[in-house]
């Protein structure tokens, strides 16, 4: 009887490195680079290695390897000391993204004027999915202010601005119907301990919910008594925007602004 010939064994192909492997959350690589960037606070222009390294909770040579990455596309730097900060690449990706709404021709003048009414800082918030985003923000006069953090996804359930989208999105439930009946929302230390908002809701065309108008300061400043005397102000501010909006010809504001709903 003749000899069977075994086939031979196929080498295992090795799997890919784990930097890039896609996991459910999307692919580890790009994750941990965003993470590089999004180490940076605010007023901040310089980190270390080793601080970058802690603040992402990744070994410094994963860190290095990102940081040089991003570097060759320019969004990040490394100083002659080592050090390393945002690239140009990063300020540009920040305006393309508020050039998209049309922010100086709508959106910021409504805010300014509403600081020097209210003699608080403004902001406009969009939903983004499951969070929301402070958009644009102006400052208030006030030496104490409460520092929003733009483009930073915050929870929709938590402060004024995202209760609002919330309800005027049609969310159920006793306190959206209130937040639907009285036009505005109020809250103190819901999100952030010591800060108080208050904020209304602006529409677009055929009433489409486009975001929220929202003022914002310290609690010690801003008690629920002038949070009330400011709600006025804020909702008068936020149908003014509103009629500004459906009646914008901007068509890249209206169609991002389409887009903010899931």
């Amino acid at each position: 009887m003749p000899r069977q010939r075994i086939p031979p064994l196929l080498p295992t192909p090795e799997p890919p490195p784990a930097a890039d492997v896609p996991s459910a959350n999307g692919v580890i690589a790009v994750t941990r680079a965003l993470h590089v960037l999004e180490a940076f606070n605010l007023g901040e222009s310089h980190l270390s290695l080793a601080e970058l390294s802690r603040r992402c909770a990744l070994h410094k040579t994963t860190v290095l390897r990102l940081a040089r990455t991003l570097a060759l596309s320019g969004y990040m730097v490394q100083r002659d000391d080592g050090d390393w900060r945002l690239g140009p690449a990063a300020g540009w990706l920040g305006a393309r993204y508020q050039a998209g709404f049309d922010v100086q021709n709508e959106l910021e003048p409504a805010l300014r004027e509403l600081t020097q009414q209210s003699g608080e800082s403004a902001a406009f918030y969009v939903r983004e999915g499951n969070v929301r985003t402070c958009l644009v923000r102006v400052e208030g006069p006030q030496a104490l202010r409460h520092h929003a953090r733009m483009g930073e996804g915050l929870p929709l359930d938590q402060g004024s601005p995202g209760r609002v989208l919330l309800a005027f999105a049609g969310e159920p439930g006793d306190v959206y119907e209130q937040i639907r009946k009285r036009g505005f929302h109020w809250s103190i230390g819901e999100r952030e301990q010591g800060v108080s908002t208050v904020s209304a809701p602006v529409f677009g065309m055929h009433w489409r919910l486009l975001g929220s108008l929202c003022i914002s300061g310290p609690s010690s400043r801003l008690p629920q008594s002038r949070l009330e005397e400011l709600a006025p102000m804020v909702i008068g501010a936020a149908t003014k925007l509103s009629y500004i909006l459906a009646a914008s010809t901007s068509a890249p504001l209206q169609s991002r602004m389409a887009s903010w709903h899931p």
